[in-house]
C-alpha cells in the first residue's frame, strides 16, 4: 500500500460532533477556494482564472473572497506553498535515516514519486506556471531555492562533503534538484505503468551526479 500523501486529505472532512468555530469555518472556506482554483486549473493557465468563478465554485459571494486573499495572485502563491512545503517536509524526513548516498537517493526518489502521483493536479499547476513570470513564478523560484538549501544542509553531514564550501554544497544541491524536477515532468507526462522505468532512470542520474563527489576539490 502506498504511503503517498494527498494534500487534500490532510484535514478531516467529516462533520464535527461539536459546533464549528468561526476560525474553523474560515479555514474551510479558504481551503475550498484553493481546491476550486486547482480544479479549474486542470488544463488552463492561472492568468485565465477569474475571482468570480473561483468564488462561485467555493460557494461564496465574490466580495467574501477578500476575507481570505487580498488578490488572485496571493491565492496562486498559496497554492504553490501548499504543495512545495508539504513535499519539503517529506523530503527532509526521507533523508533523515539513510547513511549512504544510495540510501538517500532511493528514499528521495520514492518520496517524490509517491507524492507526485498523489497530487498530480498540484504539480501540473507548478510546472505550467514555473516559467510564466509574475508572482507565481517568483514564488516557485523561492521554494526551489529553499529545497536546495535544505538539501545542502543534509549533504554536509556526509564525510566526503564536510570540507566542501557552502557555495559548492549549494551547487551540488541545485544539480540534484534539477534531476528531481526532470523526473516530476516525466512522471506527469507518462502512464503509471512506466513509473518504475522513470524512477530507475532518476536514481541512475543522481548516482552519476554523485560519482564526482570524491574527486571534487572544493576551494
Amino acid at each position: 500500500m502506498s504511503n503517498a500523501v494527498d494534500i487534500r486529505t490532510l484535514d478531516p472532512v467529516s462533520e464535527p460532533l461539536t459546533p464549528v468555530s468561526r476560525q474553523e469555518r474560515k479555514l474551510r472556506t479558504r481551503q475550498a477556494l484553493l481546491d476550486t482554483a486547482l480544479d479549474l486549473l486542470a488544463d488552463r493557465p492561472f492568468a485565465t482564472l477569474s475571482l468570480r468563478e473561483v468564488a462561485k465554485g467555493a460557494g461564496i459571494v465574490p466580495t467574501a473572497f477578500y476575507r481570505h486573499f487580498a488578490t488572485m495572485e496571493e491565492l496562486g502563491v498559496a497554492l504553490v506553498e501548499e504543495t512545495t512545503r508539504t513535499l519539503r517536509g517529506m523530503m527532509r524526513s526521507a533523508r533523515t535515516d539513510p547513511d549512504t548516498y544510495q540510501g538517500m537517493i532511493s528514499a528521495s526518489v520514492a518520496t517524490v514519486h509517491q507524492f507526485v502521483r498523489a497530487n498530480e493536479d498540484h504539480f501540473r499547476f507548478l510546472t505550467r506556471e514555473r516559467y510564466g513570470g509574475g508572482p507565481l513564478a517568483r514564488a516557485i523560484g523561492v521554494e526551489l531555492r529553499l529545497f536546495s538549501g535544505d538539501l545542502a544542509i543534509d549533504l554536509a553531514r556526509f564525510a566526503p562533503l564536510r570540507s566542501w564550501s557552502t557555495e559548492d554544497l549549494h551547487m551540488l544541491a541545485d544539480l540534484i534538484v534539477s534531476v528531481m524536477l526532470t523526473t516530476i515532468v516525466e512522471l506527469l507526462e507518462a502512464r503509471p505503468a512506466d513509473d518504475a522505468k522513470i524512477t530507475g532512470t532518476a536514481e541512475k542520474r543522481l548516482r552519476l551526479v554523485l560519482l564526482g563527489v570524491p574527486h571534487w576539490k572544493s576551494a
